[in-house]
Formats: structure tokens, C-alpha cells, sequence
């Protein structure tokens, strides 16, 4: 080596190493970044958008060059960064290599108008695609979409601008008077972070370098040939922010993302150094404009997104309509490109922020000119290779440079570099460049000459492209970077852009520098090949360098630009800038520079973000301070010397859904996702009262009338898809936004919410809800909460439509977060077709093929399953009684048991309750339940409040009767009703005794009160024990539904007599699967019982509690603990019992015992009871006794004793069925207070006001309270 080439070079770091020799195939692609062997694992330093926070100190949008730059400084500057990004996260060894694969990360947009058409938009593919080619007039452009931008993609030259170029008059004053000077420190951060360097002369020769360097020769120019400085890395060890890096395997596929690891882009150095100080970054993000905050005392901007996660452009009217959006309390820099930056600033403007006129003008596609030279005479091997030999490599893809930059006239200045075209394009390569027009041959050939250039190219035609004799491995790739008009608009049409780069591809420089082009590779024995797209596309050509779109003003003013020096947007036409507002990408560049841009982007942005710091924030850059050695798979913080890094402080959802997403990361659980779609409307305001669906549907209609239209556009995202299968509550997370024109602050934000998908509803047995909980915040900073369910029920079986206007519905509860005051009611729907957008969401997730198709099977076969259940209600597995108790969540146990023995000898019982209510005078209640029950209905264990709760609370000693019929093993020796009368009239002389001889006021239900009335009116009972009665669904005259009518009417033989000739005596409410043949015959026949949809279950208690008594409740009355257990609460009934209750419904009275049946309601015996006061009162829907049961009692009582005495009342409980009255879960609101009234009436007098407790909230608060009867 020439001794001036003798150089020292930096001291060895124990990671650095030189490449051992020529790289062999196996350095050509990282297949993982870890040791397992079962899955490819690559690094991570992008966040789910799912971790979103609401607000940062700055936010950034895009992350090239100028988005890194700004990323990684305002992170070291202790603020909190969000960068939004609209592609995905890529890391060497992911990107596409061959033709397929790239097509499918390709996407085409813009107005496609060449010169022989007149143009048309065009868009096509993947929107976070990594490759994206936008078509414009007169010229395309070709960018990135990726974390890390275009520099994923670009050839890696670092090359400075000349100074001429920076003192033209449209730079700013401040840049032009020092030129090139002005840069000088900030192009040295810039080197200092991104480290290039030329291609070692101790490396294996470029056949594609050694040509351009003849080429320049034979121009005259050999002392203008060099090597570049490229970020291009040589050797391995960590890189200046301590990411590992690799040598290059010289592959020449820089421009289609490389693999070795080898490549700078900003995703290893400024962005992996972001991340390492605290930056959070999101892909899919695709920044559509940005307004300033609405509230002025909070300030800062809103950065409004379209996320493309979670399949979401399945949704294609909705993806850029309901748009997410985050909050940049300081600064919001640009870093998206110059299209892209532009692209928002001109939606902005027309969404109402004020800016200059000039945004969108004077663009450039920095001169650059893509041709070829085509079957030369020496081998140029410049098609890449994704497993190039160690010893013929194809290098990276720019090594050389003729730099003509030093002209009188810098417009006048170029640059040629040669390229390598990668493997991608390698297929269609030769057609491409044989069937361009205008392909200029070499003249003055020999004959043998020109018999070589046939050979090689029907080489190359028949055996591929990599035929080393062929004519494409003896191609040269040129590019070239000069300066154009700078003439070239962006505008936006339809909120789709348009390009139009006026006369570039036309100029005389253009064909002065074709012409150059043409003998150089005339010079080397080629055909000269213009670009594809400007001979074949109507004399267009291809930038890879947009520059320009809001550019810098060369005065002080927004007259002629768009920001200022350093980059911040002016407000207008004055001087005045949006503060915090800076675009830190080539947008800002007035003109093309003639060479490769990235250097002098990434200087400008080092400028316009110490700027930011020093007078936006105000506070240092921490350039000192070094990163460790990076480990992207830990958190992080890691700092050389133990520096602490900065905490950020998370909410408790944040904290959570972090720790959740980290855990199922790292154990690599397989999730699944889809996003969906509902529509509809939801009325804020007056009138929303109530939570019942007539409520919605109501509150819904108003709305339609308001037009309060609302929408929400959902992701749900299961990250262990085995979680929510086998869990309970089947959670998944949310991430999206809600519309309301009824409440301020649309669109909402939507982050983190609950999704329970088909989880049990425990106030509604046999029901599964899709529940939707979510806490949002509006543009102005203010939170509520939404809460909505849909009811999918038995109603659904075997109803096809009914299933889907169930699943499709949402009920919907819009309250304030903090008061949960309820603000708005409503309904959303799915529309048809969003289904079938829907369905394209659905999306696994998962280390391997396998892992997504069993994540795929088990989340679907759940939803199939959960979906049958409720579909084929009829047909599916029985629920037998559980072994264990379920929801006991109210343990009312009495304060005193008491055996009670009848005159007959029968012995019963009789509980007592104490009452808990300081400062109410005690009174006694006396309550008699029905047949094959017991307590428990009053004192039920599986509500909230049940009766015993409700009374003892109001002042009242409860003592309640369990006679003969009841849930007692006495119960199975044939007594009936006409018998319980003696243990009623029994446990009337015990209250008496302890508790003195004022009459007591009774609460009797159904043959409880059929029970009480016999010993009334027979005069077992004095009518002077009782104060009043409280007659639940029948008193003296029970009338049976139609269904049990028919059982007592239907066939020749009486439904008693049938059973007893096979099953027996006793018929038990309660079955197991180990029961005798004709019991489980019974419980199979009982599935088709008939009964309304919205009445079927699969619980074999409830089944034959309906073929015994009729069906008892609404299903919809009970919580699902009490229908689990529905036989705890029955016992049976015997067949002598039952034939007196046939005969008694049969004759609609109440009667003595057989064979007689005499009827006891007789005048005689009404008048023992004239002078009591009495409320009948029926559930609407009874199915047992019809409500003309208490209604007929209530005639004939009114008739004998008259109807002006305020004695007689009665009531009809809507929406109630028998039972439910009193186990229903929210009886102590529907029917406890209606039975209450007239008890306090009657024991307290007409002026007595009692204050109802808060149940809702504080139904536990009776246990606290002291007994406050006493004797």
C-alpha cells in the first residue's frame, strides 16, 4: 500500500471483528436473532399500538433520517417520544428477497399519467408495504415504508453537498451566507452517529466498480472517480449507539432491504438509541394532519392516525374516517419525507391550520436519472444475489462515484454512481431492458462483436440472468443526481395526492446527461438503456430522492416558503410560526443537491432539533452519555457507567397491559385478533333512564330523530388465545375509536379496554354477553365510559335471523368516568357488510405456521362450540345438579330455629330473622312459602337482596313457616295443603306465646297461601291473628295456566295417575345422570317442553319444576347461581298433593281433602275473614296459575264486603313470572317495595314514610347493623 494511504484506524472493541476472509453464504441472511431452534426470532423496539398513552411531550412522524434524528435527541433530552410510523417493523433477515415476496410488500398509489394518457388514480397493495411507488406527471418516486424509513432501502452513500449548492438564493440567509460551513458540526454528528466509510481496498474487487472507474476514464474524468463513504458496515461489533452489527456479505440487495446485517439504517442507530432512552415507538401508524389543541390552556397539537393493524383496511370506508389520534403537548416534528410530510401539512391546511401558501410547491426529484448499459463487453456481475459466492461478489450498491459537482455553475453539477439491481427484478430484467424503445446500440462493430452480444443474450434469455457469459451479467446500473427546476407540486385531489413534476423529464441538462451516458457506455461496448419508465412510459422518470413540498423560506416570512431556517412552520404569509411545529425531513430542502441527500437531511434535522430543545423545551441534548452494548430482547436503559433511565410514569391499564404483552412475548403464546364495526345511534341528554332493553331501544330511537349518529371502530386483540378460551370471563383487549354527534369531543380514543367474548352472564341463567368496557378520552381531554353487551339467549335456538340480530346488537351505556353518572343510552348494530369486512380481520398470531393454525382452531372452535350451545339449545348436554356450592353470596342464616309440632303430631319448623333497623318500632311479619320449598326463597343466598334482608331492614321481626309440603322429608307422606294449615295455625300459637297476642301481618305464597286460606276459611285460623295479607299469585281460587290445565285435562288418565303407574309416589324436582331409566326418560322428553325461545334452558331442575308446577319464573328475572342450584331451593312433591292441587285448579277453588274435595269458599266462610286488609298481587307472565286467580278473590271480596273500603288492593308485577317475584335479582326494586307499602300501611298507619335504602350500592350493609327487636 502507498504509503499516503497509510492511515490509523480506531483501537479494536472486544465485539469488533474483520471479516475472516471473503463472507461465505451463511453470513448472507440472519435467519434468528436467537439461539432457539424451533422459531425465528427477531428484535422488537416498536410497541403494540394497544400501549399507546394519550399524551407526550413530543411526538414524531415518521422515522427516516429526519424522524430518527428527532426521535433519539428529544429522548435524550427527557422528554417522553411517540413515533408513529406508518409501515412495519423489519430486521435483517425479514426482508423479501425473490420477485413473490416482494410483490406482496409492494404498493402503488398516485396519479398514473403518462405522456400518451391523460391519467388516472391508481392504488394497489399493502399501504404499510415496504416498498411504495408513488406515479406522478412527468416524473415517479420510489420511498419506504418501514421503521426506519427509506434508509431501509437506500444505496447508503454519505456524501455532503457542495458548497455552492448551499449558497443558492433559496436557502435561507442564515444557511446561504455561511454555505457549506453552516452544516459542518452537524454533518459531523451525523458522521460521528451513522459511521461511513469507503469500500475496503483490501476487499475483493467489484467487477461493477472497476467498470465505472474505466467508464471515467474514458470520459476524461478519472480523477473525478472515487470511492464512496457509505454506511455500509465492514466490520462487525456494535455500531456508535452499540447495536451488533455485521460485515457486508455484498450482496448488492441494499434497495430491496438487506439481510446480513450489515446495513446503517436509522433503525440500529438512531432509532434503536431512541428506544434505549425511553422513545415509544407504533407501526401502522399513517399520520393523515395534525390540529392544535382545542383547549389553548392545555395547548400543544393533536396528531390524528390511521392505524392499519389488526387488518383493519379490511374496513375501507372506515379506516380514514375514524382516525385515532395522540397528543403532542411541546412539539410535533415531520420526519415522514418530503410526499409524505407534505401530504399532511396540505390536509392540515385544509382542516383548518393556518400555514403558507407555498406548501406543496417547488418539489424536486434531485435530478435523478436511472439507465443502463446493456450486454458490455466484460462481465459487470451487478444483479444482486441473496447467497452470493464469497468470491465473486456483487458488493454493496453504490461503491463508486464520478463526482462533476465542482462547476462555475453548481446547477450545472452531477454525480454518476453504478448500482446493483436486485434479485427481484432479476427475472423480468432482460425483457424489460430488450423491449424499451429508444435503446441506443454501439456503433462500428465487428462482426464478431456483434456475434459475442447475440450469444450473451440468448445466454442469459435461456439460462437466467445470472449466466455469467450472459448479457445481463454484463449490464451496468447508472444513477445519476443532478438539479432540476425544482418545479414539481404536490396537491391533493379527492384526499388523495398528486404528482406533478413539470418538464423534468424534457430539459436539455437531461439529455446532455443521457448523452453522457450513452458514451461511457458506448465506451465499454454496451447498448445504452434509458429508464423504463422514461422511454416506456412516455419520457417519465423515477426519483428515489423527493426533496421539497414545504420548504425552507429564504426570508424571515412565509412569502416564500413554508418554514423558517430552522424548519418551523410559519402560520402564514408573516413570520409567525406554529411553535413546536418543525419538519425535520427533505421537505424542508429548497433544491435538488445534485448528490445523494440523506447526509444533508440528517445534518439539518441534527440542527433544527438542537433548536427545538434549546427554545421549544428548553432543555439540553444528552450527546454524551453512551449506550451499552444493546440487548433488544431486554428492556431498555442500558447505559454505560449504571445510568439510571428516566421513569415514565404509567397509569395502572398501562402498567397492566405491559406487563401482559411482555409476558406473552416472551413465553411466546399464541393470540389471535380481528376489528369490528358498529354503527347506530345513541341519544345524550335527557330521557335515558333506565337500563332495561326497552330503555335502549327507546333512547335509540330518540336518537335516530336527533340524528345522534355514533359509530366505534374496534380491535380486539387476544394475546394468549388460550386465555381467553379457558378463562371465565373470556377478556381480550381493545384499541380503537368511538364517534358520538351527541358528546363533545369526537373522536374518542379507545385504548385498553375490556372485551369478553360469550362470557356467562350471572344475572341472566342460560345467557352469554359480548361485553364491551372501555374507559375513552376525548380531543379535549376528557374521560367517560362506555359500556355495552349483547344478549345472546335461548331466544336464538334454532332461529337463524334471531341469532344474528343477537349478535349483532349492542346495547349501549355512555357514562362519566369518575361519577359514573349516565349520560347517554343507545344501540349500534353490525351492518351485513361490515361482517364480511370482519371476517377478513380475523387474524392469528404465533411463532410458526403451526402456532397460527392451532391459535386459528382453538379460538374458532371455541366461538363454534359457545355458538351452538345457544343455537341447538334444545339438543345440547343437560345441566345436571352441581356437587359444590356456586354464588352464595348472601348467607341469610336465621337468628332462631324453632321445631314447631302440629295438633296432628307433625313436626315442622319456623325460622326467625331479628330485625336490623335502629330507631323503627319492631314488627312482626309472618311469611308462608309454597309447595317443595322452604326459607330460602325469602332468605335466597344467591341474590343480592333477598326478602328477609329487605323486611328486617324496614323494621320488621320475619319469621317464616316451613310446614308440611314444603322441602321436609315429611313432605313425602301424602300430606296436601288442606293439611299444612295445622302447621301454620301451630306456628301462629308460638308467636303469640313468645312474642304476645297482637294480631301479626302475613306474606303467604302460592299453596303456602293456598295452605293459609283452607285454615281461614274453615276456621282452623282466627281471623283475629292476623293484621293483614300479602297474597303472592293466589289466594282461595286457583286458576290453573293453560299448560297445566291441559296436563290436568289432556288424555284419558290424569298426569298424577300416569306417573305414579311409573315412577312412583314421589316425584323429586331433582335428577342425576345415575338415575333410573324412566327418570332419565323424563329428562330427556322434558327438553322439548313447550315454552316460548326465550324460555329454554338445559337445566334438569327447571325442567321438572315446570312439568311438576308449570313453569315458575321469566328465566331473564333470575341470576345464573340461582338456576344453577335450582335444587338446593325444591325438594318434590307427592302424587296425593299433587292430584288435590289438579282437583282444586280444575274446580278454581280451594277445597278440603279427597275423595270429597269439598269446595271451602263458601259465603259462610268468607265472611271469617271480613275485615282484613289484603293485597293479591300476580306475576304478568305466571305460567302456574294465571293472574285471574287473585283478580277473581279480589272481585269476590270487593262484591261481599265493598269495594270503597281501602281493605282490598291488588297489584299485576310486570315483567315477572311466579317465583321470580320472590327470587328474581332484582326484586327488592320491582316487587319488595310494592309488598312493603302495603305492609307499612297496614302496621304503621296511612301517614307513614319510610326512606328506601340504597340497595344497589350498599346491599351488605344490613349484616353490620345491630338486631334491634328484642322480646
Amino acid at each position: 500500500m502507498p504509503a499516503d494511504k497509510l492511515h490509523e484506524i480506531p483501537a479494536f472493541g472486544p465485539h469488533t471483528t474483520e471479516a475472516n476472509g471473503p463472507q461465505s453464504k451463511a453470513h448472507a441472511k440472519i435467519n434468528s436473532y436467537t439461539d432457539d431452534p424451533t422459531a425465528q426470532q427477531f428484535p422488537r423496539i416498536s410497541k403494540p399500538v394497544e400501549l399507546l398513552r394519550n399524551a407526550y411531550d413530543c411526538v414524531v412522524i415518521g422515522s427516516g433520517y429526519g424522524g430518527g434524528v428527532a426521535a433519539s435527541r428529544m429522548a435524550r433530552a427527557g422528554q417522553s417520544v411517540c413515533l408513529l410510523e406508518r409501515g412495519r417493523e423489519h430486521w435483517p433477515g425479514e426482508y423479501p428477497s425473490g420477485f413473490v415476496d416482494a410483490m406482496k410488500q409492494f404498493h402503488v398509489s398516485g396519479d398514473f399519467a403518462p405522456g400518451f394518457l391523460s391519467g388516472a388514480m391508481v392504488e394497489a397493495g399493502d399501504p404499510t408495504g415496504l416498498y411504495h411507488l408513488i406515479c406522478g406527471k412527468g416524473q415517479n418516486a420510489f420511498v419506504a415504508n418501514g421503521l426506519g424509513g427509506t434508509s431501509l432501502l437506500n444505496a447508503n452513500v454519505f456524501l455532503e453537498a457542495d458548497d455552492g449548492t448551499m449558497r443558492l438564493p433559496c436557502w435561507p440567509k442564515e444557511i446561504r451566507d455561511n454555505g457549506l460551513k453552516e452544516l459542518e458540526q452537524y454533518y459531523k454528528r451525523a458522521s460521528d452517529m451513522l459511521e461511513p466509510e469507503e469500500y475496503p481496498g483490501d476487499w475483493p474487487d467489484l467487477p461493477k466498480l472497476n467498470m465505472l472507474e474505466r467508464q471515467a476514464e474514458a470520459l476524461g474524468w478519472k480523477e473525478k472517480f472515487k470511492r464512496v463513504r457509505q454506511t455500509t458496515r465492514f466490520k462487525g461489533g456494535p455500531n456508535s449507539t452499540g447495536v451488533e452489527m455485521y460485515p457486508s456479505a455484498l450482496t448488492g440487495m441494499d434497495s430491496t432491504g438487506l439481510n446480513d446485517g450489515s446495513k446503517s439504517s436509522t433503525l440500529v442507530n438512531y432509532l434503536a438509541d431512541a428506544w434505549n432512552w425511553g422513545t415509544e415507538m407504533f407501526c401502522q401508524c399513517e399520520v393523515r394532519y395534525i390540529q392544535k389543541h382545542p383547549d389553548p390552556d392545555i395547548g400543544g397539537y393533536l396528531v390524528f392516525f390511521a392505524w392499519h393493524g389488526s387488518a383493519r383496511a379490511a374496513f375501507k370506508d372506515n379506516l380514514y374516517e375514524d382516525l385515532m389520534w395522540v397528543h403532542a403537548k411541546k412539539c410535533v416534528f415531520l420526519g415522514a419525507g418530503s410526499i409524505g410530510s407534505t401530504e399532511i401539512l396540505l390536509r392540515s391546511k385544509k382542516l383548518g391550520l393556518t400555514m403558507s401558501d407555498k406548501v406543496g410547491v417547488n418539489m424536486s426529484g434531485n435530478g435523478d436519472i436511472l439507465a443502463f448499459g446493456y450486454n458490455t463487453d466484460t462481465e459487470v456481475n451487478a444483479i444482486g444475489r441473496q447467497y452470493p459466492s464469497p468470491y465473486k461478489p456483487v458488493g454493496p450498491t453504490i461503491t463508486g462515484i464520478i463526482d462533476c459537482r465542482d462547476q462555475d455553475n453548481p446547477l450545472d453539477g452531477f454525480v454518476i454512481e453504478e448500482g446493483a439491481v436486485p434479485k427481484a427484478l432479476a427475472p423480468l430484467f432482460q425483457t424489460m431492458l430488450e423491449m424499451m424503445p429508444g435503446n441506443q446500440v454501439p456503433k462500428g462493430e465487428t462482426l464478431t462483436a456483434k456475434v459475442k452480444h447475440v450469444l450473451a443474450q440468448q445466454g442469459s434469455r435461456f439460462l437466467g440472468p445470472y449466466f455469467s457469459k450472459g448479457s445481463i451479467e454484463r449490464t451496468q446500473t447508472y444513477l445519476i443526481m443532478s438539479h432540476d427546476s425544482n418545479q414539481a407540486s404536490l396537491t391533493l385531489k379527492d384526499d388523495k395526492i398528486v404528482l406533478e413534476f413539470l418538464g423534468v423529464g424534457r430539459t436539455e441538462h437531461v439529455e446532455y446527461l443521457n448523452d453522457v451516458l450513452k458514451h461511457a457506455t458506448q465506451a465499454v461496448g454496451g447498448t445504452f438503456v434509458q429508464s423504463p419508465f422514461y422511454a416506456a412510459l412516455g419520457q417519465q422518470e423515477i426519483t428515489v430522492h423527493p426533496i421539497g413540498g414545504a420548504c425552507m423560506s429564504n426570508d424571515p416570512t412565509g412569502e416564500h416558503g413554508v418554514t423558517n431556517h430552522y424548519g418551523e412552520v410559519f402560520t402564514g404569509r408573516g413570520d409567525e410560526t406554529h411553535p413546536g411545529l418543525i419538519v425535520t425531513d427533505a421537505a424542508v430542502i429548497p433544491t435538488a443537491l445534485g448528490v445523494n441527500p440523506f447526509a444533508t437531511i440528517t445534518a439539518l434535522a441534527e440542527r433544527s432539533v438542537e433548536y427545538a430543545a434549546k427554545y421549544r423545551i428548553f432543555k439540553p441534548i444528552d450527546l454524551t452519555t453512551k449506550n451499552d452494548v444493546l440487548d433488544l430482547f431486554a428492556d431498555p436503559g442500558q447505559f454505560v457507567g449504571g445510568k439510571q433511565a428516566l421513569q415514565r410514569k404509567n397509569t395502572s391499564r398501562i402498567g397492566h397491559a405491559t406487563a401482559l404483552v411482555n409476558k406473552t412475548r416472551a413465553a411466546q403464546t399464541n393470540g389471535f385478533g380481528f376489528s369490528e364495526v358498529m354503527s347506530g345511534y345513541i341519544h345524550v341528554g335527557d330521557g335515558v333512564e333506565g337500563d332495561k332493553i326497552e330503555d335502549y331501544q327507546t333512547a335509540a330511537r330518540t336518537a335516530r330523530g336527533l340524528c345522534e349518529e355514533a359509530r366505534f371502530f374496534l380491535s380486539v386483540k387476544a394475546w394468549d388465545t388460550e386465555k381467553i378460551v379457558n378463562r371465565a370471563d373470556h377478556r381480550a383487549m381493545l384499541t380503537g375509536t368511538f364517534t358520538c354527534a351527541g358528546l363533545r369531543g369526537s373522536p374518542f380514543m379507545v385504548q385498553r379496554g375490556d372485551f369478553h367474548l360469550f362470557s356467562a352472564d350471572q344475572q341472566s341463567p342460560g345467557t352469554r354477553n359480548l361485553t364491551y368496557d372501555f374507559d375513552m378520552t376525548s380531543t379535549e381531554g376528557i374521560d367517560y365510559h362506555f359500556h355495552g353487551y349483547k344478549v345472546v339467549d335461548s331466544s336464538v335456538a334454532l332461529g337463524p335471523i334471531r341469532f344474528w340480530t343477537a349478535a349483532s346488537t349492542l346495547y349501549v351505556t355512555i357514562s362519566e368516568t369518575q361519577t359514573s353518572k349516565v349520560l347517554g343510552r343507545g344501540m349500534l348494530h353490525i351492518r351485513p357488510s361490515d361482517f364480511l369486512s370482519e371476517i377478513f380481520t380475523l387474524k392469528p398470531s404465533g411463532k410458526n405456521l403451526w402456532a397460527k393454525m392451532s391459535s386459528t382452531m382453538s379460538f374458532m372452535g371455541f366461538f363454534a362450540r359457545q355458538s351452538a350451545s345457544l343455537f341447538l339449545a334444545p339438543f345440547t348436554w343437560q345441566q345436571y345438579p352441581a356437587v359444590t356450592y356456586s354464588g352464595y353470596i348472601n348467607d341469610t342464616s336465621p337468628d332462631q330455629t324453632i321445631k314447631i309440632v302440629a295438633v296432628d303430631g307433625v313436626q315442622t319448623l319456623l325460622h326467625v330473622w331479628e330485625p336490623r333497623a335502629p330507631g323503627i318500632e319492631t314488627k312482626n311479619l309472618f311469611m308462608i312459602p309454597g309447595a317443595s320449598v322452604d326459607q330460602q326463597i325469602f332468605a335466597l343466598p344467591t341474590i343480592e337482596v333477598n326478602a328477609v334482608n329487605y323486611f328486617t331492614r324496614a323494621g320488621y321481626r320475619v319469621f317464616v313457616c316451613v310446614h308440611r309440603i314444603c322441602q321436609l322429608m315429611v313432605a313425602e307422606n301424602n300430606w296436601t295443603t288442606y293439611d299444612a294449615r295445622l302447621d301454620i295455625k301451630a306456628c301462629y300459637d308460638w308467636i303469640r306465646k313468645e312474642h304476645g297476642p297482637d294480631p301479626v301481618y302475613t306474606i303467604a305464597h302460592c299453596m303456602g297461601s293456598v295452605a293459609y286460606s283452607c285454615g281461614l276459611l274453615d276456621g282452623t285460623i282466627p281471623a283475629s291473628y292476623v293484621k293483614g295479607i300479602s297474597c303472592s299469585q293466589v289466594f282461595c281460587h286457583p286458576i290453573w295456566a293453560t299448560l297445566n290445565m291441559a296436563k290436568v285435562l289432556a288424555g284419558p288418565i290424569p298426569f298424577d295417575k300416569l306417573y305414579r303407574m311409573f315412577g312412583g309416589s314421589w316425584f323429586s324436582c331433582s335428577s342425576t345422570r345415575d338415575d333410573s331409566y324412566f327418570q332419565q326418560l323424563v329428562n330427556q322428553i322434558l327438553r322439548f317442553y313447550p315454552d316460548s325461545r326465550e324460555e329454554i334452558c338445559n337445566n334438569v331442575s327447571c325442567h321438572r319444576c315446570s312439568l311438576v308446577f308449570g313453569r315458575l319464573w321469566n328465566h331473564k328475572n333470575l341470576n345464573e347461581s340461582t338456576h344453577r342450584q335450582i335444587n338446593r331451593f325444591f325438594g318434590g312433591v307427592n302424587m296425593t298433593l299433587l292430584h288435590t292441587l289438579m282437583q282444586q285448579g280444575y274446580r278454581g277453588t280451594v277445597t278440603t281433602n279427597g275423595p270429597l274435595f269439598t269446595p271451602l269458599t263458601a259465603p259462610s266462610n268468607l265472611r271469617r275473614i271480613k275485615g282484613i286488609p289484603m293485597l293479591l298481587f300476580s306475576g304478568s307472565d305466571n305460567k302456574v296459575l294465571t293472574p285471574e286467580a287473585t283478580d277473581k278473590t279480589y272481585g269476590i271480596l270487593r262484591d261481599m264486603f265493598g269495594g270503597d273500603s281501602g281493605l282490598y288492593r291488588r297489584e299485576v308485577i310486570r315483567g315477572y313470572g311466579h317465583l321470580d317475584c320472590w327470587m328474581g335479582r332484582e326484586s327488592w326494586r320491582d316487587v319488595f317495595p310494592v309488598v312493603r307499602a302495603e305492609v307499612d300501611r297496614v302496621c304503621r298507619g296511612e301517614g307513614w314514610e319510610y326512606v328506601e335504602k340504597d340497595w344497589k350500592n350498599d346491599w351488605r350493609g344490613w349484616k353490620s347493623l345491630p338486631k334491634s327487636g328484642g322480646r
